[in-house]
């Protein structure tokens, strides 16, 4: 099993720290979308059959819907290649949101506020969203009886082990439950810098442009999975 996980893109930020810079805002706008149309085309080369995406996916307050045509047409580019997205604090899954509005492309998935199961035949894939731009533990690490006789992968946003009380309102989870679960890959989005737990199977893959100088650049994550 092939597949990519990549996390807040943060898709039409306001990019404040520019905000007197206006060519410089354009100019990291379009650095968003060339990164992210060169990893639909290495997934695309690579015919890497899932791809993750671990939320702030755009901004809800800013993102316009030029951007999310754009964003769509890049996910209809890899047809074959299925798609997961559990929308976070940034882009929650609200009623009048992009994504509980807008004609997806069929490869798409975008999951709610309620944990749900995909099974797929290489795996089972279970995901959670924000349905609010603050939201309190969302319990991914509840689940119980999955089948270990597959790959069992969580798609999640939120803070691993987060003791600082600000965190507690971006659905904070344990690590120690979520190795308790028996995951094989968590898919984590909200810390903008690349975390690999081993132990825990937890993942972040950090942000692919840098969102201000105390942040660096991160590539996106690919691996290869076997039962």
């Amino acid at each position: 099993m092939r597949f990519a996980h990549i996390a807040d893109m943060h898709f039409d930020t306001a990019f404040t720290s520019l905000e007197n810079r206006k060519e410089l805002r354009d100019i990291r706008r379009l650095e968003q979308r060339e990164v992210f149309e060169k990893m639909i085309n290495e997934i695309k080369s690579r015919q890497i059959q899932y791809l993750f995406i671990s939320g702030d996916l755009y901004e809800h307050k800013y993102i316009r819907r030029a951007t999310i045509e754009f964003i769509n047409n890049m996910f209809n580019q890899i047809p074959n290649t299925q798609i997961f997205i559990s929308p976070g604090n940034h882009d929650p899954y609200l009623k009048n949101s992009f994504y509980a509005q807008f004609d997806w492309a069929k490869n798409v998935h975008i999951f709610k506020g309620e944990i749900e199961k995909i099974e797929t035949e290489e795996a089972d894939i279970y995901g959670i969203g924000f349905t609010d731009f603050y939201e309190g533990p969302l319990h991914i690490e509840d689940i119980q009886n999955i089948n270990m006789q597959k790959l069992n992968i969580a798609v999640v946003h939120g803070t691993i082990d987060g003791s600082d009380k600000a965190q507690m309102v971006y659905n904070p989870i344990a690590s120690k439950k979520i190795k308790e679960v028996g995951f094989d890959y968590v898919a984590c989005g909200h810390i903008h810098k690349r975390i690999y737990d081993e132990e825990n199977k937890i993942v972040y893959p950090g942000s692919m442009i840098s969102f201000g100088f105390d942040e660096l650049r991160r590539t996106w994550n690919v691996s290869r999975r076997h039962q």
